[in-house]
């Protein structure tokens, strides 16, 4: 799900920054191009996701969404986690919406919200700043940098488990006690 959801993100992010800024576009010459892209990944991205949902391995999909549902309580998410599924779950939801809205608002202004773009291009500016926040907290800061470990081999050192989430490291013991 993070990949599916991480490697689209960037390509809508780059397509639509090509788009929003006209000195990108007319650097690559190729609006409509462009505008394609950015539509068919959006659709992929929404069907893949549904696909993962529907059709793969759900129970690591209900653990989070349990995890994220008790905020107060420490787990393999830590609060800044938990807040960063809630807001790219709504921002999704958001862009997903106020995106149809502007294709479709281009075949019948009828059905335009007057203010879609406007919605869209701040949904825009915030998850650059997350993202950007992500990727150092991903990357290059030293005491979060490992977790990135867990998400491309699945797997953390136990020490830094111990140090970050002692509580979950405990629950797993128990579990694997029996």
């Amino acid at each position: 799900m993070h990949w599916v959801h991480a490697s689209a993100f960037c390509v809508l992010l780059g397509s639509g920054l090509c788009l929003y800024l006209p000195s990108l576009a007319e650097l690559l010459g190729r609006r409509p191009l462009l505008k394609e892209i950015h539509l068919y990944t959006a659709l992929a991205w929404a069907l893949a996701l549904v696909a993962i949902v529907v059709l793969g391995d759900r129970r690591p999909l209900v653990r989070t969404v349990d995890e994220v549902d008790d905020l107060g309580t420490e787990s393999r998410l830590n609060i800044g986690q938990k807040l960063n599924v809630i807001v790219v779950a709504a921002f999704a939801i958001l862009f997903a919406v106020s995106g149809l809205d502007l294709w479709y608002g281009e075949r019948d202004t009828r059905f335009r919200f007057a203010n879609a773009l406007l919605i869209h291009d701040w949904l825009m500016y915030i998850s650059l700043l997350i993202f950007l926040g992500h990727l150092y907290f991903a990357l290059i800061l030293p005491s979060t940098r490992h977790s990135l470990s867990g998400m491309t081999r699945g797997w953390v050192r136990r020490d830094w488990a111990e140090r970050r989430h002692p509580e979950w490291v405990a629950e797993v013991d128990a579990s694997a006690r029996g």
